[in-house]
């Protein structure tokens, strides 16, 4: 079976800048991490690949610092890793990054290509179940657990708002996981060995045969008009009198404000 999980690395600080031009992040020279969310989709290739069998790649979209993200996932368990880099793909939205980790897939092949439901820098969730209409495959959204993969079907429990429910689907699928269903483990000590010696290939647009133009800002229908941090505003108000009086005044804002 042929696993593969699609991280990203993303700002490890809170203190980010801003490209005056584009209005995306400025990502060249600060602390990068794995996004939180794929590490739990990391944790669970690395689960279905000790109970299933086969191999397991990940991949990542991003400039070359992005191969320390990689490298930190051969330490956690992935068999190999590709770095996806090119200064078309700078400012690509959800769409064109799901465009260029579509065409990988399609080159690599693969069975299940798992990611984390969102990232903490975008937040939006969109590449999972955009990668999965790239390639023409089932998508499974908020998976919990990963129940079994047999007769090339996959089985999964997924969250929504009142409780779980049971799917399955043919292979090959796309899902993105929440991070209830593991605990991430730590990196072991072959594994950090492995990592520093291992070979991270790097793609390009002409590597997966991507027209420069479909991809980064070009091909991109996001655009950002601006960014601003919204004004705080803390008002509050101190009730007095007795505490039927404070109850009785409390009860009337609330429902002048029509909130009872």
């Amino acid at each position: 079976m042929r696993i593969v999980v699609c991280i990203k690395q993303v700002p490890g600080t809170t203190s980010v800048a801003l490209d005056p031009k584009t209005n995306t992040l400025v990502r060249t020279g600060i602390e990068s991490i794995i996004n939180p969310f794929d590490t739990h989709a990391l944790e669970e290739g690395v689960r279905l690949k000790e109970r299933s069998g086969g191999a397991l790649t990940v991949i990542t979209m991003g400039p070359p610092q992005a191969e320390q993200a990689l490298r930190d996932a051969i330490s956690l368990g992935a068999d190999e890793a590709l770095l996806l880099s090119d200064p078309a793909f700078a400012g690509s939205d959800t769409l064109s990054t799901s465009h260029v980790l579509a065409a990988a897939l399609s080159k690599l092949g693969f069975d299940i290509a798992l990611c984390g439901r969102q990232t903490v820098d975008g937040d939006t969730g969109q590449v999972g179940p955009e990668l999965s209409q790239h390639l023409g495959v089932p998508f499974l959204a908020y998976v919990s657990k990963v129940e079994a993969i047999e007769d090339g079907c996959v089985r999964v429990e997924r969250m929504v708002e009142d409780g779980h429910e049971v799917l399955e689907a043919s292979l090959p699928a796309v899902m993105s996981v929440v991070k209830e269903i593991n605990v991430p483990r730590l990196p072991s000590l072959r594994g950090m060995a492995r990592s520093k010696s291992a070979k991270v290939p790097v793609w390009n647009a002409a590597d997966l045969g991507i027209d420069p133009e479909a991809v980064g800002l070009a091909g991109s229908p996001t655009r950002v008009v601006r960014v601003f941090t919204p004004k705080r505003i803390i008002q509050g108000e101190i009730l007095t009198g007795t505490a039927d009086a404070q109850v009785e005044t409390l009860v009337e804002r609330l429902a002048g404000a029509r909130l009872v």
